[in-house]
């Protein structure tokens, strides 16, 4: 028969599997708790397309110090386009904005962006979100779309004037000599963009996916030269953008 002190020992190996069994260890420290936010009720409205909801708890979540990266920008797209499908754009695009901030690579937001832009009338804004969702994702279909429908409005509509002077390209983040040195010059600017509108014109829907990769090769190498020969003695940038005008417009029809 055993001793009092071999049950107290056994009783007390016991308890000590059950603690770790259930989590907790022999001092009876509990433990950790999961301390991230809970994005269930953003989701939860965001299904049902509750557009008031949205904006009130998915806010409360896009604030929570404690929300998960990726559960945020969720959350601040899903309160954009509830704030679209409310007719209100500018909260949308600052959403949107955040975003970008969060993660500047996401080619459907910067399309959704410009799309915001383009019904407040902002047509250079729209045109430099498509060209980003365009060079994030170069088969984006939606963006390239845009892109091409944007350039047909702005020749029909004449509102190529409206952005008289300005390139295809923002001149805010522009990094490279030519890029300041064309946005420093009217006259270059007109021609670069004169050069991407083209560009876009000539990639047609009836295209095979060949003729189309052909197509963007040729410009991203036409690009190419162009950085690297700025500056250079003997380059002229005016008369190889001229040239490269000419040869888009020539497989445009125009």
């Amino acid at each position: 028969m055993r001793g009092h002190s071999d049950i107290r020992n056994t009783a007390a190996a016991f308890l000590l599997w059950m603690g770790l069994a259930h989590g907790a260890s022999a001092t009876g420290v509990e433990p950790a708790k999961d301390l991230r936010a809970d994005p269930a009720p953003c989701v939860a409205a965001a299904r049902a397309q509750d557009d008031d909801k949205i904006v009130n708890v998915c806010g409360a979540l896009i604030d929570n110090d404690r929300t998960d990266k990726a559960d945020r920008i969720k959350a601040l797209i899903a309160r954009a386009e509830a704030h679209d499908r409310k007719g209100m754009s500018y909260p949308a695009i600052r959403d949107y904005d955040d975003v970008l901030r969060l993660d500047p690579t996401n080619a459907d937001i910067h399309n959704a962006r410009g799309e915001l832009w383009r019904k407040k009338g902002d047509l250079p804004k729209a045109v430099a979100d498509f060209a980003a969702a365009m060079k994030l994702n170069p088969e984006h279909a939606a963006a390239r779309a845009n892109h091409r429908s944007m350039a047909q409005e702005l020749e029909r509509l004449g509102a190529l004037k409206a952005i008289a002077g300005k390139p295809s390209f923002n001149c805010a983040t522009a990094r490279r000599k030519v890029e300041k040195a064309i946005c420093a010059n009217p006259a270059l600017a007109d021609l670069e963009r004169d050069v991407h509108v083209s560009y876009v014109r000539a990639t047609r829907e009836d295209m095979t996916p060949a003729q189309a990769r052909k197509l963007r090769r040729e410009q991203e190498e036409f690009i190419a030269r162009r950085n690297a020969s700025f500056g250079r003695p003997g380059y002229d940038l005016q008369k190889a953008m001229k040239q490269r005008l000419q040869q888009l417009n020539g497989v445009d029809g125009y």
